[in-house]
């Protein structure tokens, strides 16, 4: 990569951009840290439950799909802009409602809304990135980290006093809503760095980035579907499992997820220094490592304490995957990075929906400990597909390959 100063309008737009970063991670957390509250509040059985919760991440993969489509049209920033108030709104709908079906609409809106929302996104980051020459996606993600843990924070507190949910929500929606709105100004979008772009480009290279091959961004797909495999353990079950598996009291086992995010924060904070010098498939691969390790140590843990060092394992490797991913399908389809992003968006739902409860299915049949090497073999297999995360070959006239960094666009 080459390394440029960056302009003002850069750096308006990278600020831009990860504030809306933490608006969302601030916003998911506010909802998926409830839903025991939501549950109470409408009355939904433990039977209906499993299908509401799954609903938003089906319904966030048909909004990634349709966003494809929709940034042929319009901007990712235009969707973006008008997207995150509405994922605000939903969550604000869903908390204030008092009939089930209130409860249903406002979840359907929020899922499709948010996976509009995720994938542009990740699709103004990695033009960003594209645009500065360097890696800076994971800053990203470490804005989102950040916002995750002031929602969790802001969660506990409505939880340990009792605060309703309306008077929860619609303070905080009432201030993220404008302060998005207002950053949604300075958000760059990909029009005039992709005419740059296809100034260098070869025909031959441009003709090769006009469209996304599933069968070369199926392995980003994979990683994509492993790392929320692994997420979904973490945020579903490291409670239950310090308290009925390691013995740790009910205080003790609220813990492990604070601690996860916490070094998830710390990981996607400096990991940017670390691809820049050592480069993404390195990275990649401690982060696999790393994770994979700790769900080791988490299963084989004899005590809460040394839980705790596993699930801090795993939030330190787990935390570069995601992003590098999306930073990765920018380079291996830098004439159509929107269209790659929104597709491998959608195997962050898939994992979302198949981690819980294969873990939770393992665990009744087998044993926690036992579920808990699914997902840490599952992750281990993303160093088979390190090499995705490369610089992309360019292929030139005379049937050769050469090795060129081609950064996100």
């Amino acid at each position: 990569m080459t390394d440029t100063r960056p302009t003002p309008r850069l750096r308006h737009g990278r600020a831009s951009l990860a504030v809306s970063f933490f608006v969302q991670g601030a916003v998911f957390a506010l909802l998926v840290t409830r839903i025991p509250a939501l549950q109470d509040r409408y009355g939904v059985s433990d039977g209906l439950l499993p299908a509401f919760l799954a609903a938003v991440p089906i319904l966030a993969g048909v909004g990634s799909v349709g966003t494809e489509h929709l940034v042929k049209r319009v901007r990712p920033g235009l969707v973006l802009r008008w997207a995150q108030p509405v994922v605000s709104v939903a969550l604000l709908t869903a908390g204030s409602g008092t009939a089930l079906w209130q409860l249903a609409l406002a979840l359907a809106v929020f899922g499709l809304s948010v996976g509009a929302l995720d994938a542009s996104m990740n699709m103004l980051g990695v033009t960003l990135q594209h645009a500065y020459g360097r890696s800076i996606m994971l800053g990203f993600h470490a804005a989102y980290s950040l916002g995750g843990i002031g929602g969790a924070s802001l969660a506990w507190a409505g939880a340990h006093w009792d605060v309703p949910l309306p008077v929860l929500y619609a303070p905080l929606v009432a201030t993220l809503v404008p302060v998005a709105l207002f950053a949604s100004r300075w958000y760059m979008d990909r029009a005039g760095q992709q005419e740059k772009d296809r100034k260098q480009e070869s025909p031959e290279d441009e003709q090769a980035s006009a469209a996304v091959s599933m069968k070369l961004l199926l392995p980003l797909c994979l990683v994509m579907s492993f790392a929320y495999i692994g997420d979904s353990t973490v945020s579903n079950w490291s409670a239950k499992y310090l308290e009925d598996v390691l013995h740790s009291s009910e205080q003790l086992a609220t813990v492990p997820y604070n601690v996860y995010m916490v070094t998830a924060l710390l990981g996607r904070t400096f990991g940017d220094l670390g691809v820049r010098r050592f480069g993404a498939v390195a990275v990649v691969r401690v982060g696999t490592l790393l994770a994979s390790g700790g769900f080791a140590v988490v299963a084989a843990a004899p005590g809460a304490w040394v839980g705790m060092l596993g699930f801090t394992l795993l939030g330190l490797g787990l935390c570069v995957l995601v992003p590098q991913t999306f930073a990765a399908a920018g380079r291996l389809f830098p004439g159509a990075s929107d269209a790659a992003i929104a597709r491998l968006n959608i195997f962050n739902y898939v994992g979302f929906l198949i981690g819980s409860p294969l873990v939770g299915a393992l665990g009744g049949a087998w044993s926690y400990r036992g579920a808990m090497l699914v997902p840490m073999a599952l992750v281990l297999a993303t160093l088979w597909y390190a090499r995705s995360f490369a610089p992309t070959p360019a292929r030139y006239g005379d049937g050769h390959e050469r090795s060129r960094t081609v950064d996100v666009g």
